[in-house]
């Protein structure tokens, strides 16, 4: 073996690689191994500038999320509604701990809530939740709507109140790969009828899809009610590729929301907040507080229902955030 220009043993007449832009700092070449003369993969260039990391996760968390738009003050009146994925109650920190979890429902201080994965997915859908105490502390009190003695939601989507008269309730199971599920209550509130729905997507685009077919065709049975839609949709994708678009005649354009997957470092719109008319919804944004990034995966989804809209005259659609509906000749069959 001869000596190489670098003192080390290799074989003459092998050149040296170029340097490139994913080289270390301070320049070089990529480093050589030379029992094998395999040249090793260099470190991308961001890596060896631990500073940019935060700057570069947020450019992609701005480019997932849609902007916030708000219209004027938020009314004192305006009922707080939630929702919030609760990962069977187990924590970033791989814990099972419910009374953690009870405490970030404390801290929403929500009027409605919409929860997903409140009970157990395998064996016996039995309820993860002390209910009872949520109540004592928040005023908040379930909705009937399991189908087993000692369970809590369907398909673990479950719905607490602190305001309103249930008037209906329907169980909806949605198509799909694997069992999901979403709930239709009907409320009278001081102000009015008010329509909620409250669902967990799949993780698939054709089954979110095909869900969302499902959630429309029930909701055109009954045109004109004021109605709230919420939940863990699975869907981060912006327009055309939204598995959410076939929402906007009567929610308005799928813009993604504020990140609320993973809890941690929340990057991706996960959960989702809809209202109409337009500007029931407002203010809507992510319960980010270190308690909650701990709690579970997802961070709850929290925003403002303006109840001074809900018999206005009827303006179709709105996202989370205010965003006015792109003109739609369907629409008026939403």
């Amino acid at each position: 073996m001869a000596r190489g220009r670098d003192g080390g043993a290799g074989r003459v007449g092998v050149r040296r690689p170029k340097a490139h832009l994913g080289n270390p700092p301070g320049g070089g070449d990529r480093p050589i191994d030379t029992r094998t003369m395999r040249i090793s993969e260099p470190a991308p260039l961001w890596l060896n500038r631990p500073a940019a990391i935060p700057r570069a996760l947020a450019r992609l968390r701005r480019s997932l999320g849609g902007p916030v738009h708000d219209h004027g003050p938020i009314p004192a009146s305006a009922l707080r509604v939630a929702s919030y994925n609760v990962h069977k109650c187990v924590g970033t920190d791989k814990r099972f701990d419910p009374a953690r979890v009870a405490e970030v429902i404390a801290e929403l201080d929500a009027d409605i809530l919409a929860l997903q994965e409140v009970d157990r997915r395998f064996g016996r859908r039995t309820g993860l939740l002390d209910m009872e105490a949520v109540e004592r502390r928040t005023g908040l009190r379930l909705v009937p709507i399991s189908t087993t003695p000692d369970g809590q939601g369907w398909h673990g989507n479950a719905l607490l109140l602190r305001v309103g008269r249930v008037t209906g309730l329907r169980r909806l199971a949605l198509p799909g790969g694997e069992p999901r599920g979403a709930i239709v209550v009907d409320l009278h509130l001081p102000a009015g009828p008010l329509r909620v729905v409250a669902a967990h997507f799949g993780l698939l685009r054709r089954h979110r899809s095909q869900q969302v077919a499902a959630i429309l065709a029930l909701l055109a049975e009954t045109e004109g009610l004021p109605t709230v839609m919420l939940g863990d949709l699975n869907e981060w994708r912006p327009g055309r590729r939204s598995s959410l678009k076939a929402l906007e005649p009567s929610f308005g354009a799928a813009h993604a929301g504020t990140a609320t997957f993973p809890s941690r470092m929340p990057l991706l719109p996960l959960d989702r907040i809809f209202g109409r008319p337009f500007g029931l919804i407002r203010g809507a944004g992510a319960h980010e507080t270190p308690l909650a990034r701990l709690a579970s995966d997802h961070l709850p989804l929290k925003a403002r229902l303006d109840l001074s809209v809900m018999h206005a005259p009827a303006v179709h659609g709105t996202m989370p955030h205010g965003h006015r509906p792109a003109a739609d000749p369907s629409a008026e069959a939403a």
